[in-house]
């Protein structure tokens, strides 16, 4: 019975702990935003700050919220896993936003309940594994229609056919993460598959997703317009082409930026540390799909995947 009670008490004290970090973060975080607002930045990357998000993200958001006109403040965002790392904790937190988060691991959703974010804020989590034929209806299902404030998009996989399909909802500002081990030359994107999971995809965890001028060419289509990434190389940042000249009247750019993570996978599932070209190596026989011309291709079609600066690992104009 002690070891029980002291079991008990060692997990409520590290709920606690976590608890107090995330205090500790958006403090932090309402300090950044501040200086975002309060400096002049001639380029959004610069306005970077992480308070919940993977990278600078949440620094990003925030600066493209000085500029630009929010009616109904309201995010989407789906593959939270357990939400502690997110594009939208800190819009919920500082912010005040609501929102929807959805991810296919019930423990995650019920982990994501059972934090106090869950009735501190606005915050309606789901369990679902995403299609391009059941996004709509989960939006519709939760009362979620017409124009919201912000989504994003990153769920390791079919995010190119995912982003595609929506059209029940109308973000003024969408976050889509892309892959810049397929370059920035081509758009080219995994095929669509209903069951597709990154990690079984391929044993390097690097075949998922879309290149970076795909999901640009994807959202001009769909009314969007670039205006840059993260500095990390992982999250591309559009707003609705009613909004986007406000953006880039104020700041530099759109600039795009290489990714010089090194996450690849050995066969074992332990991390390898593959840089550079060298990552495409690794998955360059796996079909593609140009969805520029519609044709089946792999990476060995393409001998220039990366522009110079890409190769070097600078920033480009997009």
């Amino acid at each position: 019975m002690k070891l029980i009670a002291w079991l008990r008490d060692l997990i409520f004290r590290i709920a606690e702990i976590q608890s107090r970090i995330h205090k500790i973060q958006e403090a932090l975080g309402r300090i950044e935003s501040r200086q975002v607002y309060d400096e002049h930045y001639p380029a959004l990357a610069e306005c970077e700050f992480q308070t919940f998000s993977q990278w600078g993200e949440d620094g990003f958001i925030q600066a493209l919220l000085r500029e630009i006109s929010i009616e109904r403040e309201i995010f989407v965002e789906f593959g939270v896993t357990n939400y502690n790392e997110s594009n939208t904790r800190f819009l919920l937190v500082n912010n005040n936003w609501s929102g929807l988060v959805i991810d296919g691991g019930q423990d995650y959703i019920d982990y994501i309940k059972n934090d106090s974010i869950y009735w501190q804020h606005n915050l309606k989590a789901e369990c679902h594994f995403i299609t391009r034929d059941n996004i709509n209806e989960i939006f519709r299902s939760n009362g979620i229609v017409g124009e919201i404030g912000l989504l994003s998009v990153d769920i390791d996989g079919n995010d190119y056919w995912v982003w595609e399909a929506i059209d029940s909802i109308s973000p003024v500002i969408v976050v889509a993460e892309y892959n810049a081990v397929f370059g920035d030359r081509h758009a080219l994107s995994v095929p669509y598959r209903d069951d597709f999971r990154r990690e079984e995809a391929h044993y390097s965890h690097l075949y998922f997703g879309a290149s970076l001028k795909a999901l640009i060419k994807l959202g001009k289509q769909k009314g969007y317009t670039f205006v840059g990434t993260a500095s990390n190389g992982c999250n591309a940042f559009f707003v609705r082409d009613d909004q986007a000249e406000k953006v880039l009247a104020k700041f530099d750019g759109p600039w795009a930026y290489p990714s010089l993570v090194r996450e690849s996978r050995n066969e074992q599932g332990a991390l390898s540390f593959v840089a550079g070209g060298d990552r495409g190596r690794l998955i360059e026989d796996l079909p593609l799909i140009d969805v520029e011309t519609g044709k089946d291709v792999s990476l060995k079609d393409f001998p220039e995947l990366f522009s110079r600066e890409w190769s070097e690992g600078k920033k480009v104009s997009a």
